[in-house]
């Protein structure tokens, strides 16, 4: 979900590339699937479709443009990506009050949201998925709260968790920020730690830590 670390990983440990996941970004994806399934859905041609995302990262500006994801379907699966803070600077050069708005149902398909933006959602989510191909049911609500990240600070970054799915048991990590990154892959280097599963995200917290997320307090 990281293209700021799928960058990292590429420049400093180029040899662990092949443990990533294939997985698209959840931007990319969403532009694939808005130029095929959603253009077929409305009948549309995929090169009418202008795909346009607001991110808290400004690294998705370089993802947007990379050329494995380029007329697959039509042009870039995503056309222009936005940061938050450049969002709420057109907000306010248009005199928008947001307060002044109504709020408005989303429009359909494609109206339903997630909450995987903070560290370890996307690992809550493929855990889920997990659970339900080997139980055939969904995960109680809370089952994997604990690969949610506690906070930048607690463990240097790092969320620990071990799961057991009938006789399966899986160790997991979710870290944040690239020097808690980089500490902990060393650690794996040299044997000190094991995991069936790890999650990274470049920023502090997650996604929600992005560096094109409004500036507050100096901070």
């Amino acid at each position: 979900c990281s293209p700021g670390w799928v960058k990292f990983a590429e420049y400093y440990y180029p040899d662990q590339l092949d443990h990533l996941s294939s997985c698209k970004s959840p931007q990319q994806m969403f532009g694939s699937v808005a130029k095929s399934w959603f253009a077929q859905t409305l009948g549309v041609a995929p090169e009418k479709i202008f795909c346009v995302s607001i991110m808290p990262c400004v690294a998705k500006k370089a993802e947007r443009e990379m050329e494995l994801f380029y007329e697959e379907y039509a042009g870039h699966d995503v056309d222009a990506v936005l940061t938050t803070r450049e969002l709420v600077r057109m907000i306010r050069s248009a005199h928008i009050r947001p307060e002044g708005l109504n709020d408005i149902e989303s429009d359909s398909p494609m109206r339903e949201g997630t909450g995987a933006g903070a560290t370890g959602g996307v690992m809550e989510a493929a855990l889920r998925t997990a659970y339900f191909a080997l139980k055939g049911k969904n995960a109680p609500a809370d089952a994997f709260r604990a690969v949610r990240s506690l906070g930048f600070n607690a463990n240097n970054g790092v969320q620990e968790a071990e799961f057991k799915i009938d006789d399966l048991v899986l160790r997991t990590a979710a870290v944040s920020g690239l020097g808690n990154t980089r500490a902990l892959l060393e650690r794996i280097d040299r044997g000190e730690v094991h995991y069936d599963f790890v999650e990274v995200m470049a920023c502090p917290g997650g996604c929600v830590g992005g560096g094109g997320q409004p500036i507050h307090d100096g901070k």
